[in-house]
């Protein structure tokens, strides 16, 4: 009986699938058989860490044979500092503040029974400036100025409250102090209505520059930031290895004609030794050779510059792949 021309075509198709599946599987596709997968982990989805991790995968992807890198969201920098120790991630971006707390066994690894002892450091990506945002009517033009005035430290044990109470310590300064010592967290921008209204004077921001909540916050409520560069926050800087000067260029908010001085953390690339260091290497470079990509990005990575990472107060050294690299340049 002879076969009818639709039939025929059907069992070719499902032939050439088969045949299809079978190298899929036996490794005739280059990528699945040969792409040497890492795991970046990162801060969580919609952070500005995300993004840089998301960012630097495109880049190595893009750039690099054999290489296949993911970046995985976290709820946090515990969860990322744990799991790159017990091996299930191979880089992360971290906070200079955390990982010298994770060393150095202070505030939320204080009581965890961890050795972080195979980190490596590969090199710095970007600031995270603390900033003192101001209302223009409250009168204060220096960090001095603070004292008896309205403000807000954040939510207990919150980020913000945490670069609040570093600020307080470096001025040794207790919150009677102030006439309003106020602990509103910035759920429901409580922080920022309180702001607006002027029930604080004064609040704490943390976070990369430009910001779109501050935007509307310069924009519509009078704010204004100031430089923090007295001796006491000079003297802290120069004390504490994970901490850096931070410049905040003028007009990067609306009403702000001039740049500010201040300090914050650094977010660091960090990976795992068991990283071999021809793959360090290779990731290294190629981020490196395109570093364009990550300075045209977004304005708070416009100033990275390719360099080693912070010196050995913080107690990690460089992994050996950086190193390598490093020597060459």
């Amino acid at each position: 009986m002879k076969k009818h021309p639709a039939c025929t075509r059907c069992i070719t198709f499902f032939k050439r699938a088969f045949i299809l599946a079978v190298l899929l599987s036996v490794g005739f596709c280059p990528l699945a058989a040969n792409a040497f997968e890492i795991f970046l982990g990162t801060g969580n989805t919609g952070t500005f860490s995300h993004f840089s991790g998301r960012l630097l995968s495109r880049i190595i992807n893009k750039n690099t044979d054999g290489i296949l890198c993911k970046a995985l969201p976290a709820p946090d920098d515990v969860h990322n500092l744990t799991n790159l120790q017990e091996g299930s991630l191979d880089i992360i971006l971290i906070d200079s503040q955390m990982l010298y707390d994770a060393m150095k066994k202070k505030g939320a690894f204080e009581f965890l029974d961890i050795s972080y002892d195979n980190l490596r450091i590969l090199f710095p990506v970007y600031d995270v400036p603390i900033t003192l945002i101001v209302r223009q009517d409250a009168k204060i033009h220096s960090l001095d100025d603070l004292e008896g005035k309205r403000i807000n430290a954040g939510a207990p044990q919150s980020p913000q409250h945490l670069a609040m109470d570093t600020i307080m310590q470096a001025k040794a300064w207790a919150p009677d102090r102030f006439s309003l010592f106020a602990e509103l967290p910035s759920s429901l921008s409580q922080d920022t209505m309180a702001f607006c209204h002027g029930t604080v004077q004064a609040m704490v921001f943390l976070g990369v520059h430009p910001d779109s909540s501050l935007q509307q916050l310069f924009k519509l409520c009078k704010a204004d930031l100031i430089s923090m560069n007295d001796k006491d926050i000079e003297k802290l800087v120069k004390g504490h290895p994970a901490l850096a000067n931070v410049g905040i260029p003028a007009d990067t908010y609306p009403s702000q004609a001039h740049a500010a001085t201040t300090f914050g953390t650094r977010m660091i690339l960090v990976a795992s030794e068991d990283l071999d260091t021809e793959t360090t290497y290779r990731i290294i470079k190629t981020i490196d050779h395109h570093k364009k990509n990550l300075q045209s990005a977004h304005p708070a990575l416009s100033s990275f510059t390719f360099k080693p990472g912070p010196d050995s107060g913080i107690g990690i050294p460089l992994h050996p792949g950086a190193a390598k690299y490093f020597a060459e340049q």
